[in-house]
């Protein structure tokens, strides 16, 4: 019985690639994160109060103050926690607070952190009590309480921990409680980046992923972003994925537009699920008002995910407002849309509810100048 000859990658004969798509190291491809404050770009007055910090912990050669940086996703958080340990030359540590369920968690990268050393936490807003309720002592007088046993032969152990800097990133500082929010001596807000500063970051990222793009390109991809630059790269990379793929290695305009229109993006940043939010809104609902419930039994979709995915850039970017009977379309949204507000009923601009009994005696008393309800 013949066999089948046994190929190996040896014997294949490797395909010359475009001169303009050569293939990138995985290292290569991921180094789109900034490496120190000074290459970032965007969030200048964070940066400016942060380089103080640390210029001035690094004169007086004492730990960086604790930092807590709060902000939607995808803003810098993550890149400012990993470039303070670069500026200040001490080791990173980093956890995540949805993994540190107990302080048994958190003992080990208390113990091992150095002397001015920096203990990062993602998610801080994730930690149990207990132990946010250990972090207090470790983080305000550098040392923790252990105890050893149980029962009445159980006994405390003081230990002492060498000063280090806490970094705490949080997407809800609101549910971090207010002891452990004190604790942090800088809190820094991140803000949404403009479009000049998107357009910057997709340039610089197209030079590191060694693609070509002309400005107009570049500027097209920072306008769809959402003013986040993670969203930046996001779109810059299936942009140059379609351009290696059709366009030879190229990202001009025209390819642009051409791929995110594959993917559904429009001119907003919106995508797919974005717009049939609105459309269910208008095409179902009339508009609104209407609870994020029924938009989410109608479209058969957690509610989680429209309050915490769709909703908050839609309300950024003012194409439905929240009031108290529920969501409702903007006259932005109707525009998107391509559809015509309805025309608000009544004497007042926008005014369609009810009146009450005394409307017209109320409108005939403020015109006359007279006492409201005056016996006649």
């Amino acid at each position: 019985m013949s066999r089948e000859p046994i190929i190996s990658a040896d014997d294949v004969v490797a395909k010359s690639e475009p001169p303009l798509a050569s293939a990138l190291s995985r290292e290569e491809d991921f180094a789109l994160r900034p490496q120190r404050m000074e290459e970032m770009v965007g969030q200048r007055e964070v940066y400016e109060r942060l380089k103080i910090a640390v210029d001035a912990a690094r004169i007086r050669d004492e730990p960086l103050g604790h930092i807590l940086l709060d902000g939607p996703p995808g803003l810098g958080k993550t890149t400012f926690a990993m470039c303070i340990p670069r500026a200040l030359d001490v080791p990173l540590q980093i956890a995540s607070g949805a993994a540190l369920t107990a302080p048994k968690d958190l003992l080990p990268y208390l113990s091992n952190a150095e002397a001015g050393s920096v203990l990062f936490i993602d998610e801080i807003h994730r930690l149990p009590k207990a132990v946010e309720e250990f972090m207090y002592p470790a983080t305000e007088d550098f040392r923790i309480d252990i105890t050893l046993g149980e029962g009445i032969s159980a006994r405390t152990i003081n230990m002492k921990l060498r000063p280090f800097t806490l970094i705490g990133a949080t997407t809800r500082s609101g549910l971090l409680s207010a002891p452990l929010r004190d604790r942090f001596q800088v809190r820094e807000h991140l803000e949404f980046y403009s479009h000049a500063e998107l357009r910057e970051i997709v340039r610089r990222n197209a030079a590191k992923l060694r693609i070509e793009i002309e400005d107009d390109a570049s500027l097209k991809i920072a306008s769809c972003s959402r003013g986040t630059p993670r969203v930046a790269n996001n779109r810059l990379r299936w942009v140059r994925d379609y351009a290696t793929s059709r366009a030879g290695g190229r990202i001009t305009l025209a390819v642009a537009e051409e791929a995110l229109d594959m993917l559904s993006v429009d001119h907003l940043g919106l995508d797919g699920q974005d717009r049939k939010y609105l459309e269910t809104i208008l095409r179902v609902f009339h508009g609104g008002p209407v609870g994020v419930e029924a938009v989410a039994h109608t479209l058969n979709t957690a509610t989680d995910t429209l309050t915490d995915e769709v909703e908050p850039f839609l309300l950024r970017a003012e194409l439905v407002v929240r009031t108290p009977r529920g969501r409702k379309l903007t006259s932005a949204g109707y525009a998107h849309l391509g559809a015509t507000p309805p025309v608000a009923t009544g004497d007042s601009p926008g005014r369609d509810e009810p009146r009450g009994p005394h409307y017209e005696r109320l409108q005939e008393s403020a015109e006359a100048d007279l006492p409201l309800f005056e016996q006649d």
